[in-house]
């Protein structure tokens, strides 16, 4: 809901509407200003020339004696009774929208030779009226503003359309998919469209660096398996040879105990290079609680040396789906990591019905700072110091594949990891 609250269309469309608001506002004060300015010159000028005029009249009938109408009010100073006490207080001058007697008057001061005189106008209708036309103005101002919303809100809306549906194509792109494009209505803009056949180029170029990836660690990968299966095949053979002294011999399994795990990463980088909606046809059905003892024993010998056991804990009747090599490989790496932090007592290693292996080690543990700074590397793609496979490959490998690794650790209390796989 925030981020559709804060649309680019509704962004510029407020804008438009707080720009159309204050210039409609500015305008009409501009107007209510130059309106009483005008009106101030029409009635200076007006009683000025009636002033004039009776002026005129005095001077050649001194008897002459000004008679009121229905609009217009001679009041002089000299009269019995005086003018009203309100225009007595006031200078020589033009006074506008001044009560006089119960009307809204303008009143023009002056002082002639005969005394001082006030003519005053009525004009309780006229600003009756002027109310009324003010009032108008603010409703069809309003209306406008309104009409004018609205039809930009429609205008913008045909406007921004064309990237609404570039950004809705974007959001669909899955990086597991090839050959997606973004595409353009016929009436897009011509700047939507640059911004498309870029997005294009980038999409056609990056699905060039992939598979161009991905080629060379299949060919990489498949190249590397027959001399590694070579020097495994000629380790066993000469490990198993009468005669042959317990020092080589130790050796020549050593060497073919690295060869098993240089096999288990060929075959994770090959995992890594295909898309995950693909390794349906290279998985199989595994029974992680028949897999699970193998993998102890296939390492109880790490432990060789070392005041540690390997306990299997409760392991529950579980079966998933995935390559068995690098269940072998994910499972295996945990327990070697545990192995190899660990000096003395027991790693405790269960399976529960949820899919999730635990491993429990007693080693020295690590402190918050450490998990962050591993979460970090991982999140950054950065490798580890140290040999075998590694964190970070398992991490990648369980990202790909849609399993769940978390690590839980406190200093001298060890290190709790649960690899939890997709069912």
């Amino acid at each position: 809901m925030a981020a559709r609250n804060n649309s680019l269309r509704r962004r510029i469309l407020t804008w438009l509407l707080v720009y159309v608001s204050l210039l409609s506002v500015a305008i009409f004060i501009g107007g209510l200003i130059v309106n009483e300015e005008a009106e101030r010159m029409v009635w200076s000028s007006l009683l000025r020339a009636e002033l004039h005029h009776y002026q005129d009249r005095v001077q050649a009938d001194p008897g002459y004696r000004w008679t009121d109408t229905d609009d217009m009010t001679l009041y002089r100073w000299d009269d019995v009774p005086p003018p009203p006490k309100v225009l007595r207080a006031l200078p020589p001058g033009l006074h506008d929208d001044l009560w006089v007697e119960g009307k809204l008057r303008v009143v023009m001061i002056q002082d002639l030779p005969g005394g001082r005189v006030a003519l005053a106008l009525d004009i309780t209708e006229f600003e009756g009226l002027e109310e009324t036309i003010s009032s108008g103005i603010v409703v069809g101002m309003f209306a406008s503003v309104i009409l004018l919303g609205l039809l930009l809100a429609w205008g913008l809306g045909r406007a921004i359309r064309p990237l609404g549906v570039m950004a809705d194509d974007i959001a669909r792109l899955r990086p597991e998919r090839g050959r997606q494009r973004i595409g353009l209505e016929p009436s897009a803009s011509r700047e939507l469209r640059v911004i498309a056949d870029a997005f294009n180029d980038y999409l056609d170029r990056s699905e060039r660096f992939v598979e161009r990836e991905r080629a060379f660690i299949n060919s990489a990968s498949h190249e590397l398996r027959t001399p590694i299966a070579v020097i495994g095949g000629a380790a066993r053979l000469a490990s198993d040879q009468a005669g042959v002294p317990p020092a080589a011999r130790e050796q020549m399994q050593r060497i073919a105990r690295n060869v098993r795990q240089i096999e288990q990463l060929i075959s994770l980088l090959l995992i890594l290079a295909k898309d995950p909606e693909r390794l349906a046809a290279v998985s199989d059905a595994v029974a992680l609680d028949e897999l699970l003892p193998e993998i102890v024993e296939d390492h109880r010998h790490l432990t060789h040396g070392k005041d540690l056991a390997l306990q299997l804990g409760p392991l529950s009747a579980v079966r998933v789906t995935a390559p068995v090599a690098i269940v072998q490989a994910a499972i295996g790496n945990l327990l070697r990591n545990a192995i190899e932090n660990s000096d003395r007592g027991v790693i405790d290693i269960r399976l529960d019905a949820d899919a999730t292996v635990t491993i429990t080690d007693p080693g020295h543990g690590m402190s918050p700072e450490e998990i962050s700074r591993i979460y970090a590397q991982l999140a950054r793609g950065e490798g580890r110091d140290g040999g075998g496979i590694g964190l970070d490959l398992i991490a990648r490998l369980c990202e790909h594949l849609g399993w769940q690794l978390d690590i839980d650790s406190a200093p001298e209390r060890g290190t709790v990891a649960r690899l939890r796989f997709r069912r």
